[in-house]
């Protein structure tokens, strides 16, 4: 079976997105253009860390370019996103690796989320020899979301995402362990029950 490729180019909408109530959402990335629409899941830390490393992948090409690439230092307040993920968010698959790059002859960022696989060997070497052959192989590889677009659409996406991270539960001014509405356990206090 041939590698099934979720590919947008520039896409009229991605991004980062959540549902369920704090404490028990399930994150994912949703791409829609043209009508049709792609929502894979993902972790929270995911969703963290793809924000942050597109922040500093823009931050460099900026660096690089002497400031004349076409990428603002913030992101733009007219392309903010706040609306909901679009409806049904139907998960094509859970993503396990993801990866980044600028094109700089069509200046456009590119984000890749490959499904998460389960790979079997017998030892680490065997191990890693599958992984290598796992990235390797575009024909018949794991279900992708392919996205490509500007630097300004990139920096609107980190924004909002890092936003979405941030919107969940407020965190414990002794333990930075989430809070939940009933309270928690706080270590800080030895065990003792801390409400919110």
């Amino acid at each position: 079976m041939s590698r099934q490729v979720f590919f947008y180019d520039a896409p009229d909408r991605f991004v980062a997105g959540t549902v369920g109530l704090p404490g028990r959402r399930s994150f994912f990335l949703q791409a829609t253009a043209a009508g049709r629409t792609t929502s894979v899941a993902l972790e929270k830390t995911q969703v963290a860390a793809l924000a942050e490393r597109i922040d500093e992948l823009l931050d460099e090409v900026v660096r690089r370019s002497g400031g004349n690439a076409p990428v603002p230092a913030v992101a733009p307040a007219e392309l903010a996103d706040t609306a909901p993920l679009e409806s049904p968010v139907e998960e094509e698959f859970k993503v396990g690796t993801m990866a980044l790059a600028w094109d700089g002859e069509d200046e456009r960022m590119i984000i890749e989320a490959q499904a998460l696989v389960e790979l079997e060997a017998d030892s680490d070497e065997d191990l890693a020899e599958a992984e290598e052959r796992l990235l390797q192989d575009d024909e018949n590889g794991p279900p992708m979301l392919r996205v490509r677009m500007t630097g300004t659409m990139a920096r609107a996406f980190a924004k909002r995402a890092l936003e979405v991270v941030n919107a969940g539960r407020p965190p414990c001014p002794l333990c930075s362990l989430p809070l939940d509405p009933e309270g928690h356990v706080c270590p800080r206090q030895n065990g003792y029950r801390r409400d919110a």
